[in-house]
């Protein structure tokens, strides 16, 4: 019973478990902001292209 007790407390006090999970966590983090900030910058870019073609297609004509 005493090994089992200080197996579990060992367990309690490792660090090494609690690390990994928040540098999961922050990479999720930064993959979220990474995907709205790629959404964002495209939803403009199109626009920009969008203004660009109108702008030529009214000088052709």
């Amino acid at each position: 019973m005493d090994k089992l007790a200080l197996t579990f407390k060992r367990f309690i006090q490792d660090e090494d478990g609690v690390t990994a999970i928040e540098y999961g966590l922050i990479a999720a983090l930064i993959a979220v902001v990474i995907i709205a900030s790629v959404g964002a910058v495209g939803d403009n870019l199109e626009l920009v292209f969008n203004n660009i073609a109108a702008e030529l297609a009214a000088a052709l004509a």
